[in-house]
């Protein structure tokens, strides 16, 4: 049939049969050679379709032009702000949609029209960012389901601070292995906040238990962290835990007490100026004096010096196949050098002593009691 045909007919045609003449035009359109006019015609009156007022007109427009790349990009864009049945076409399938197009369609849709277009095959950074920073939760979800979706490290730090404190997302973000380092520290200190304000935690601990036992956790979980953390994310991990205070003196002798010293030079880079070729020659063979102008350049406490290059001399002999021990040892050693016997030497104060102490023995319980732990399943398991 020709396309004057359709448009003599449209006018007095029932709803199926108007259905049925959107569909064959579509097709006609897309599939036929016809000349300018004709051309002209036909898309003139696929335009007209958009005002039918049957949706169901409207849906066999979608329906054809939805997995077409040659579809007048007017009339795909018009269908693709319809009704959620018939947008949904267009928003699932059109590749002719620009990410311009679809950000508006985020901004201005349902969240069931932002579900399907975080469903997409291809969801670009940009698109990304728009259902983060004002799509639904049901969309944001879906998002994260979608392991195709391009989502940068900016988007996912903005939604751990928008919808953080939602437990599903939280369930998502935990499995989702474009999670920078960063921000799953992030993660893991707004789920210890949020297990903190559990009733049945605070009815069993009271708050502040709670809260020390919370403070606890998340200190081991960033140790933790940085273990399954690559190289080239630690400096913004670095910078992160900065921004928040949590890169304080306790941690880092924590970090250099497990033999995390690859992080641990990360951050004196971070923190001394020092190039990352200079701290890394002077951990893996400076002597103590080139060790504390480095630890002085980078602020840490007088008290920290030794105990830091007792640890840093036992890692070396385990780098080295001289030793064989792990953190409990070291700490141990650490420990043994700061015990109040030693205090005539008059190198390090009194209190400063005593805080030393007390972290490295708090540090040596822990180790104790992972190493029962391990031993306990090593055991289970055999």
């Amino acid at each position: 049939m020709s396309v004057q045909h359709y448009l003599k007919m449209i006018d007095n045609a029932s709803v199926a049969q108007r259905c049925h003449a959107a569909g064959a035009l579509a097709h006609i359109y897309l599939q036929s050679e016809l000349d300018f006019e004709d051309r002209c015609a036909a898309e003139a009156m696929l335009t007209l379709l958009l005002d039918d007022p049957s949706p169901k007109v409207r849906l066999a427009l979608a329906d054809v032009f939805s997995t077409s790349a040659h579809a007048p990009a007017h009339i795909v864009t018009g269908l693709a702000r319809d009704q959620i049945e018939i947008a949904t076409y267009m928003l699932g399938r059109s590749m002719l949609l620009s990410d311009t197009d679809l950000v508006d369609c985020v901004a201005g849709g349902s969240g069931e029209a932002q579900k399907v277009i975080a469903a997409r095959p291809k969801v670009s950074f940009a698109v990304s960012a728009a259902i983060i920073e004002i799509g639904e939760t049901v969309a944001v979800m879906e998002l994260l389901s979608n392991t195709q979706a391009q989502i940068a490290d900016i988007s996912f730090r903005r939604l751990i601070e928008r919808l953080g404190h939602v437990a599903e997302i939280r369930a998502l973000l935990v499995d989702d292995d474009r999670l920078p380092a960063d921000c799953r520290h992030a993660l893991a200190i707004r789920i210890a906040e949020a297990l903190c304000q559990m009733d049945m935690v605070m009815a069993l601990m009271g708050e502040r238990r709670a809260k020390r036992v919370t403070q606890e956790a998340c200190v081991k979980a960033s140790i933790s962290l940085v273990a399954a953390t690559p190289a080239e994310e630690y400096p913004a991990l670095i910078e992160h835990l900065q921004l928040r205070g949590d890169l304080t003196t306790a941690f880092v002798i924590r970090i250099v007490a497990a033999g995390k010293i690859d992080f641990f030079g990360a951050i004196l880079v971070a923190l001394s100026g020092y190039s990352l070729s200079r701290v890394r020659s002077l951990l893996i063979d400076g002597r103590a004096t080139a060790l504390g102008a480095l630890f002085s350049a980078a602020g840490l406490p007088d008290s920290t010096y030794r105990p830091l290059g007792v640890a840093l001399q036992a890692w070396r002999g385990v780098a080295s196949g001289k030793l064989t021990i792990g953190p409990q040892e070291v700490v141990r050693r650490m420990m043994a050098h700061v015990a109040p016997d030693n205090r005539g030497a008059g190198t390090v104060p009194a209190a400063a002593n005593d805080d030393m102490l007390s972290l490295l023995k708090r540090i040596y319980l822990e180790a104790i009691r992972e190493n029962a732990r391990e031993h306990a399943l090593a055991i289970a398991a055999a």
